[in-house]
This record gives structure tokens, sequence and C-alpha cells, in this order.
């Protein structure tokens, strides 16, 4: 799956490589020692890219700078949470951060590598930003397992779909996303398991109204990137065509009654989690 450094993508800034070498070396050691730890995020997107991972130059993903990443974001089950600590702490030796340690109760973790700009950023079970993205709580039973280095690109797409306010760069990311999978009805290898989301928003009214948003604002964004001669006819073609699919499929998915309670109130309430973010 990782076809970062064969030759298929462009060069990458030294502080890219430097980013995505680390990220799968710690999945890698993690691994020797039964630790379940997986990539979110961007660096998780690019690896699965392939050769579509150059579209994050053509797109410029970071305009204002010349890297791509700007940290490595990971998750883990909370039941291995002692010993991701001492895998980190212990035998890694990253410096924690403590602030976040202490205002997290431990549900979020934050590390710097010696002598680096970035840091690594651990989070456990589920991610809760806007919407909730679940992963499960244990080795074995939960979704971390259905991939590796990275978390399914299933569960990339719902990281992505679940943001409120969602900004250029994360747009760009499931073009990157959409452009390099096809949809399946099950958890396939490196497919999007397009009955696994729509289930999951058949059951949340704003997890639903956010992602279903969210794809529409993909479709004006894609159009005007090829519009402005940044993307080819195929790219957009590909993407829409991906995006209908999966709007349709949710669409058709049966909803709960615990969804259509909730969408009789529709936006009168807030229907998202506000992010704060953490200051570091």
């Amino acid at each position: 799956m990782v076809k970062v450094f064969d030759g298929s993508i462009e060069p990458l800034s030294r502080e890219d490589e430097e980013i995505l070498k680390m990220a799968v070396n710690i999945i890698n050691e993690a691994e020797k020692q039964k630790i379940v730890l997986r990539i979110l995020g961007a660096i998780a997107i690019f690896l699965h890219g392939g050769e579509f991972a150059n579209l994050y130059k053509k797109l410029g993903r970071l305009p204002d700078r010349k890297n791509l990443f700007t940290d490595i974001d990971l998750i883990g089950y909370s039941s291995q949470r002692l010993k991701i600590r001492e895998f980190f702490e212990d035998f890694l030796k990253f410096s924690p951060d403590l602030h976040v340690l202490l205002i997290s109760e431990g549900k979020r973790l934050i590390y710097h590598p010696p002598g680096k700009s970035f840091h690594i950023d651990v989070f456990f079970d589920t991610l809760s930003f806007s919407h909730d993205v679940p992963f499960g709580k244990k080795p074995g039973k939960g979704r971390l397992e259905l991939d590796f280095p990275t978390v399914t690109p299933t569960d990339l797409l719902l990281e992505k779909l679940q943001i409120h306010e969602i900004n250029e760069k994360d747009l760009i990311d499931l073009i990157v996303l959409l452009r390099s999978h096809e949809y399946s009805d099950q958890d396939e290898k490196d497919k999007i398991n397009s009955k696994y989301i729509a289930r999951l928003l058949a059951d949340d009214w704003g997890f639903w109204f956010d992602a279903t948003s969210n794809l529409r604002k993909l479709s004006k964004y894609v159009e005007n990137c090829y519009k402005n001669r940044i993307i080819q006819m195929r790219d957009k073609e590909d993407v829409l065509q991906k995006v209908n699919q999966l709007l349709k499929i949710i669409e058709e998915e049966p909803k709960t009654k615990k969804w259509k309670r909730r969408a009789k109130i529709g936006t009168s309430k807030p229907w998202f989690r506000t992010v704060e973010e953490i200051i570091r």
C-alpha cells in the first residue's frame, strides 16, 4: 500500500519525507511490541494515494508552505493507553505535553520528538471533533486492524466528512482520497465501505447533515479546480461521479428513529460539537 518512496511520487521536501518515514517507523515499531497504532489524516491519505498523491502538488495543500504536512496524527485503543505511553516516553524517548495530558484527562496525548519542529498527536478509540468517528476500544474488536499502517480509507473519509467548518486543505484531502479509491459494500482492502458510512450516518442526523453538505461543497470545489485548469477532466469527472454515488447510497439507507427525531428539530438547535483548538 505504501508507495511513497518507489519513484511514482514526485519529490517531497526533506521535512515531509522525514515526517512520513517517522510515522511509518513508529507504527512498525509499535507492531513489534504488540501495540496497535494507526496513522490518521493527510499523511494516511497520502500513503493511500499512490500515483494520485501527486495531486497534492498540483492543488497546493498548504499554499503558504513548501511542505504538505505539519505533524503526525495517530490513533490507538484506550485499553493499551499505558503501553502506548511507555512506548513513546520510555522506548522512543519522546517528551509528553503535560498540559494536554492534564486537560484531556489522558484521552489525548501529544509527544515532541527530540530536536524536531513537528509533534505526534495520539487519540484513543474515537475521533471526537465536530462529530464522532468510532474505532473500538480493544485490540481484535475494533477497526484499527482492518488496515496497516493507516486506518482504512473508509475511516479517513469519515474523518474528513465530520468536519463542520471544512476548509480547502480538507477538500484537497478528499479529492486525493476519492480519486485513489473505489467503493465497496463491505470492508475490503484499499476500498471505501460506502455501506458502513451510510449506516453510521443513518443513525446520526447531525453527522449526516454535515457530511452530505461537505460532499456538495466538494463538488463545487472540484468544478472550480477544473475551471481554473488545476486538475484534468478525468480527475473532475471521477470525483464528481463518486460524490454523487455516495450521496445516493447515503440517501437510500433507511434512517433510524433517532435520526428521524433529530431531523424534525433540524438546524434550529446546534447539531455539531464546537471544537476548541488546544493551545500548545
